[in-house]
């Protein structure tokens, strides 16, 4: 249970990294902790963390905030 917690713990950090980086208008740091988040995302899914349309889903709503600031920019 302590290393699940850990875990969970270790992926909300980097999908808020992506969201801060986001809602700061960063489009830079926001496709880099994008790409770090996703390994992380997906490590969840095997361990049996997150289901896997939940990754599924947050990978996508990132993605399209990512997209979104591009084209505002």
């Amino acid at each position: 249970a302590i290393i699940n917690g850990d875990r969970r713990t270790r992926i909300r950090t980097y999908i808020k990294k992506v969201v801060t980086a986001i809602n700061a208008g960063d489009v830079a740091v926001a496709e880099q902790a994008y790409k770090e988040a996703q390994p992380e995302i997906m490590r969840g899914v095997s361990k049996n963390i997150l289901k896997k349309n939940t990754a599924a889903r947050k990978m996508s709503r990132l993605s399209a905030g990512i997209k979104a600031l591009k084209d505002k920019a």
